[in-house]
């Protein structure tokens, strides 16, 4: 099993958020970890601090010599590809041939103002994305529209390091989502957030079922799962750091997690129900679908994924504890990474 360091931007301000980021993945370089993956958010307080991936995928690169630089995710449809592939073509220079990209169709109307058009049919959007960009990695010339409508034949530049740009498919828990994933030959990057271990176990048999149908190798075959993650020598203290910013969580994204608010009346939500609620809900995230605890505790759950064909745990540590404290888990999270090495 591989162990990779997901950033979500659930925490402090922007400055402590970079600060997480370029420590955190110098540690990864040095400790073994596969990867840093580093996401695309617009348009709100959460996440404020990661508006575009390559941006902060080229910090990574410049402060790293091994470590895989990767987006987690590029919202293809929002974006014109010759931008995507210019820019990641850079990272993957500035890397040494490190970079990789995980592309989703994306959902929020809000950040569907910089493509409206996309947004009726954003998952078509994103799979002619897909083919363009594989195109223009490859040195290819697309067309576009110029001046006065006349079409122009453009490539991209520079060329990238890599002669094949390595590609994950964001997957939230549909089938379909997973089966396109394989006949493309790319790996997916998915989560156990409104996911059951026994949907998650019928999605990657679909994705590898189509790996094989389209005639892709089983080196083609990449999976990724994001779990919220903090580990340290006690599991009792883990989970009692990691409650208040998993549960704020929660609480805003309560449809997230298949939860929904108790009422004491219409239109009122009793705080102590809720409350319990929350709690409950928290206990049981925690115990079967983060690395919340100790190295001990959190191997069965290792095992458990390696056992569905899960080769990657992208760890998601930037979900509201604070900075240092994070830094701090990081080395007892090596300790389990290395001791999961032959899941």
């Amino acid at each position: 099993m591989r162990f990779s360091l997901f950033f979500f931007a659930n925490g402090d301000d922007a400055a402590e958020q970079y600060r997480l980021l370029l420590e955190a993945a110098r540690f990864a370089d040095a400790e073994g970890f596969s990867a840093v993956w580093t996401p695309e958010r617009h348009f709100h307080d959460f996440g404020a601090p990661f508006p575009n991936p390559a941006v902060t995928g080229a910090a990574v690169a410049a402060v790293t010599s091994r470590v895989g630089v990767r987006a987690g995710s590029v919202v293809l449809p929002l974006h014109d590809t010759l931008r995507v592939a210019e820019e990641w073509a850079v990272v993957d220079q500035i890397s040494g041939g490190r970079a990789g990209v995980a592309i989703a169709s994306g959902w929020n109307p809000q950040d569907f103002v910089l493509a409206p058009d996309n947004f009726a049919d954003n998952k078509r959007a994103m799979r002619e994305g897909l083919a363009e960009l594989r195109a223009l990695w490859a040195g290819e010339a697309v067309e576009r529209q110029g001046p006065q409508g006349r079409a122009r034949q453009v490539r991209t530049h520079p060329g990238p390091r890599q002669a094949d740009i390595p590609l994950w498919i964001t997957a939230a828990g549909s089938e379909e989502t997973f089966t396109w994933a394989g006949s493309q030959g790319c790996g997916v990057l998915t989560h156990l957030l409104g996911q059951s271990w026994e949907r998650l176990e019928d999605n990657l048999v679909a994705y590898s079922e189509a790996l094989e149908a389209a005639g892709h190798g089983i080196a083609r075959e990449r999976v990724s799962v994001m779990l919220h993650t903090l580990v340290a020598a006690d599991q009792q203290g883990a989970l009692a750091t990691a409650r208040g910013p998993l549960t704020e969580y929660m609480r805003s994204s309560m449809s997230l997690f298949g939860l929904k608010s108790p009422e004491s009346a219409p239109g009122e939500v009793a705080p102590e129900a809720l409350a319990e609620l929350l709690d409950h809900a928290y206990q049981e995230y925690a115990r079967t679908r983060c690395l919340i605890g100790s190295v001990d505790s959190c191997v069965p759950l290792v095992e458990s994924l390696a056992e569905l064909g899960v080769d990657e745990i992208a760890c998601l540590i930037d979900f509201g504890v604070g900075t240092d404290q994070v830094l701090d888990g990081l080395r007892t999270l090596s300790r389990l990474r290395a001791r999961c090495a032959e899941l």
